[in-house]
C-alpha cells in the first residue's frame, strides 16, 4: 500500500541537536509536499511551542501536540480533538510527588519541578526556566526552554488551580534512578494516565486515551487514510507506539532502545538529515523520485 502521510516527531529526529532544521531535511520536507504527501508534526510540544521553521513550511497543516493530547488544524489554529486531565489524576500526582512523600529519599537538588501545558501553552517553574540545566536539560535547550516556557514561582500551585484545564504535566526528573522509580509508582498507582518520556530528565503525563499513536489514529481517520499510509519518524520512548501503529517506522540513528526496537528501519542521526534519508526513502519506493 502506498504511503500517503508522514509524521515527524521535532526534537532529535527532525530538529538537529541545536534544536535546527537543516536545510536538507527542509527541502526532503517540501518535496514530500509537493508530490501529494500530507507531512503532519507529531511531536510532545505543546501547540506554541513548535518551531516556525516547521510550522511555516507550506504544506503542512496538521500537528499531533502534547504527546496527542492535542490534534490541531495548524492554518485554521482549531483544536481538532483534545483530552483534558482528570482533576482527580492531577490532585494524586500533586500529593504522590508532594515534598512530605519525596523527603528522605532523594536531596534537594535532586527534587523534581513541574511543568504544565494548557490549551497550546507552556508553563514552567521559575527555578526551572532560570537554570534547566541544574535540573537535567542538555545546554543546547536552555534557548528553547526559556523562549517558550512562561515562568511561574509556585507551580504546584499553579497545577492545583488549573487542574481542571491540563492538556498534560511534565515531571523534571534530573536523578535516572529517582525518575524511573516514580514512572512504575505513577503507572501503578494513578488512574486514568498516560505516562511517557521523550528526554533523560522528563516524564510527561497526560489523559489515559493520549500518546502519539492515538493522535495519529484519530488524523488518519480524519483524513480518510488507513494507518498501513503512514510512515512516522522518531527517536525516543513516546515515539515506540507510533512507530508500531505507522505502515513504516524509522527511527534516527541516535534514537532509545526502545524506539529503535519498534521501527522497520534505521536511518542516519537527526545531525546527520535522517529524517531527509528515509524521505528519499519513501519517494523513491513509491517511484516519485
Amino acid at each position: 500500500m502506498k504511503i500517503k502521510c508522514i509524521a515527524l516527531d521535532l526534537d532529535r529526529t527532525t530538529l538537529d541537536s541545536q534544536g535546527h532544521l537543516s536545510e536538507i531535511n527542509r527541502r526532503a520536507i517540501e518535496s514530500a509536499v509537493a508530490a501529494g504527501l500530507h507531512v503532519v508534526v507529531a511531536s510532545g510540544r505543546a501547540l506554541d511551542s513548535l518551531p516556525a521553521g516547521i510550522t511555516e513550511i507550506r504544506g503542512i497543516q496538521y500537528a499531533i501536540t502534547s504527546n496527542g493530547a492535542a490534534v490541531y488544524d495548524l492554518r485554521e489554529r482549531k483544536c481538532l480533538r483534545q483530552f483534558k486531565m482528570t482533576p482527580e489524576s492531577v490532585d494524586d500526582i500533586l500529593q504522590y510527588t508532594g515534598p512530605e512523600r519525596m523527603r528522605g529519599e532523594y536531596t534537594k537538588e535532586e527534587q523534581i519541578s513541574y511543568e504544565a501545558f494548557i490549551d497550546g501553552r507552556a508553563f514552567a517553574e521559575s527555578r526551572y526556566v532560570a537554570d534547566p540545566v541544574r535540573f537535567g536539560a542538555m545546554p543546547q535547550a536552555i534557548s528553547y526552554i526559556q523562549a517558550t516556557r512562561t515562568p511561574i514561582e509556585d507551580m504546584r500551585a499553579y497545577i492545583q488551580e488549573h487542574k481542571s484545564e491540563l492538556d498534560c504535566i511534565d515531571l523534571v526528573v534530573k536523578n535516572e534512578d529517582m525518575k524511573h522509580k516514580l514512572w512504575k509508582n505513577l503507572q501503578k498507582n494513578i488512574r486514568d494516565v498516560y505516562i511517557t518520556s521523550s528526554a533523560r530528565q522528563l516524564l510527561e503525563i497526560s489523559h489515559r486515551d493520549a500518546g502519539k499513536e492515538s493522535g495519529a489514529a484519530f488524523l488518519m481517520e480524519y483524513l480518510g487514510l488507513k494507518s498501513e499510509e503512514l510512515a512516522a519518524f522518531g527517536d525516543g520512548d513516546n515515539d515506540s507506539g507510533l512507530l508500531k501503529y505507522a505502515g513504516l517506522g524509522f527511527a534516527v540513528a541516535n534514537a532509545s532502545s526502545g524506539c529503535r526496537a519498534a521501527a522497520d528501519q534505521i536511518v542516519a542521526s537527526n545531525d546527520d538529515n535522517g529524517v531527509a534519508q528515509g524521505i528519499r526513502k519513501i519517494l523513491e519506493m513509491e517511484k516519485i523520485l
